[in-house]
């Protein structure tokens, strides 16, 4: 896989695609597959290698979903979109972010971090590698709302989890036991270098009280298999996970 990793099976018939410190997922059911959250620019050849692992082709895939659209998970959507002739689809909330990846609210200036939290600036630096400082903005999205089931392939449903940012949204697979949390909860913080679960800092959160309120909806979906955006899978389930971000705090 070059220098992105593929995980298989990580929950029944979901794949995690690790790339410069970012995960994107594939999502199988039947002979079809919805990719969640797009990574970066570069990631776009792994994720091929990755259909093809998995006896995959791009006219497989139907569809694109995203928790949200900070750049590092919009890499290759606008590529997919006109490529692949796919929907992309993500909350209204994120539509101006989709449309422009580099304004986004945050509440912390980033320059501070990688003097602060220096395990940040190798992280960093593979993410510009991988081409974070030049993803095309989307347009021409699907929309969804709270609580609503996708008709894509593993029909998610959708958990609003506020934030991060304002309109994150996690996707939860009740028959795999799996919640895809996105950023609402990492078990790695690419601005401290921190393991284990928490909310992403305050350089890329909106806003990180109403981050950490969004915790108790997660754990109402009482999944026993955690999959975020940035680190590894938890598999102590997510009430184990929330008690742990709580705990951490903000940052």
């Amino acid at each position: 896989m070059g220098k992105g990793r593929l995980n298989r099976n990580v929950a029944p018939g979901v794949h995690q695609l690790e790339h410069a410190f970012v995960n994107c997922y594939l999502v199988e059911e039947g002979d079809a597959i919805t990719i969640v959250d797009a990574a970066f620019p570069r990631t776009w050849p792994l994720v091929n290698k990755a259909l093809a692992v998995l006896g995959r082709s791009p006219a497989d895939v139907r569809a694109l979903v995203l928790t949200h659209a900070h750049f590092d998970h919009l890499g290759f959507a606008a590529r997919a979109q006109k490529e692949w002739g796919i929907p992309v689809w993500a909350h209204p909330r994120e539509e101006y972010i989709a449309a422009h990846p580099y304004r986004y609210a945050h509440e912390n200036a980033r320059s501070l971090y990688p003097v602060r939290y220096p395990a940040s600036i190798p992280v960093l630096a593979r993410m510009t590698d991988a081409g974070a400082l030049g993803v095309p903005g989307v347009r021409d999205l699907n929309f969804f709302d709270a609580g609503q089931t996708l008709d894509v392939p593993g029909t998610p449903r959708v958990v609003f989890s506020p934030g991060h940012t304002f309109g994150h949204s996690a996707l939860f697979l009740p028959d795999r036991d799996a919640l895809l949390v996105g950023d609402a909860l990492v078990t790695f913080n690419p601005y401290t270098g921190h393991v284990g679960p928490q909310i992403v800092s305050g350089a890329a959160t909106a806003d990180s009280d109403e981050a950490l309120r969004s915790l108790a909806t997660l754990e109402e979906t009482g999944a026993a298999t955690v999959l975020s955006g940035h680190g590894a899978p938890w598999l102590r389930g997510i009430g184990d996970a929330v008690d742990h971000a709580r705990r951490a705090g903000r940052s």
